[in-house]
């Protein structure tokens, strides 16, 4: 026997409109009734799977220890391989499809112990068709593994390392500034970007930036929280996962820069006395960008 888990963290793209979330609550219940079922999120784009990574890489840190299932597979049914995959020197077991979903995850928790194909098909349930293995097959090996089953016991075990990758974006500096990608919108509009704060050092703009998204050109200023942003303007905020975001207060600052995950923006520097009778139009507001004290 293996460690037993009291939690089950789960994540998937199901959405709340169908039965799929409902259903493996209680397929692992049936078979770990004493295990408490946390809910990540099931509002993943379908068949997102770098969102998915992201959000549970995000996640990652702040999670009980215990068996997390995640589920965002759209290749259900191919030869994609089922895995679960031991961190934390046993601390944790991740399970879900290998498909570059669980690799940010593993990674920002500090790599892989051991890992399984789940070929162990006496740990599943058995399926009408192919197309649900969340019920069939990752509800059912978590449940058991949270009940004290062994990795070992659920398949074949594999080499970590073979596991495919999350492909991830990095930003890059160019001639014109660093160029980003937008990783993530929230859902008050704000735009995380695949950007360390150091990197922002290196433009050598202080407080002042210049963002370039598409052909607009718009004047931004280094802020520590929302409030800070001058209405009407933009900010450049260091966020709660410790990635640079564009932010504006208590506004989207998503839908005033008409951008959305995966889009493009260029960061720039900026004079310091930039912006300060300059006119922008954000979201169809037109604004002086009054900086503060100045």
């Amino acid at each position: 026997m293996g460690r037993r888990y009291d939690t089950i963290s789960f994540l998937s793209d199901y959405g709340t409109d169908d039965e799929f979330v409902g259903v493996v609550h209680s397929v692992v219940r049936s078979i770990a009734p004493h295990a408490h079922v946390v809910d990540i999120t099931h509002g993943i784009a379908a068949h997102d799977v770098r969102a998915g990574g992201l959000a549970l890489a995000r996640s990652a840190g702040y999670l009980c220890p215990g068996v997390v299932l995640a589920v965002v597979d759209p290749g259900v049914g191919t030869d994609r391989r089922a895995v679960a995959v031991e961190v934390g020197d046993g601390e944790s077991v991740l399970v879900g499809p290998d498909n570059g979903l669980l690799a940010p995850a593993v990674a920002m928790v500090g790599g892989a112990g051991r890992a399984v194909s789940l070929t162990g098909t006496a740990w599943h349930l058995p399926a009408p068709g192919p197309t649900f293995d969340g019920r069939d097959v990752f509800a059912p090996v978590a449940a058991h593994l949270a009940t004290g089953v062994d990795l070992a016991e659920l398949g074949d075990l594999i080499q970590p390392a073979g596991l495919l990758p999350g492909v991830l974006p990095v930003a890059a500096v160019e001639s014109d500034g660093l160029h980003a990608e937008v990783l993530w919108v929230d859902r008050f509009g704000n735009v995380q970007l695949n950007v360390d704060p150091t990197e922002l050092d290196g433009l050598g703009a202080g407080d002042r930036f210049r963002v370039r998204v598409a052909d607009r050109v718009l004047p931004a200023r280094r802020v520590s929280a929302y409030d800070d942003v001058p209405t009407g303007g933009l900010g450049v905020l260091v966020d709660s996962w410790g990635l640079v975001s564009l932010v504006a207060a208590r506004a989207s600052a998503a839908v005033d820069l008409a951008i959305g995950e995966g889009g493009a923006v260029v960061l720039m520097s900026a004079d310091p006395d930039e912006g300060v009778s300059t006119r922008v139009t954000i979201g169809g507001r037109s604004a002086a960008d009054e900086s503060e004290g100045t």
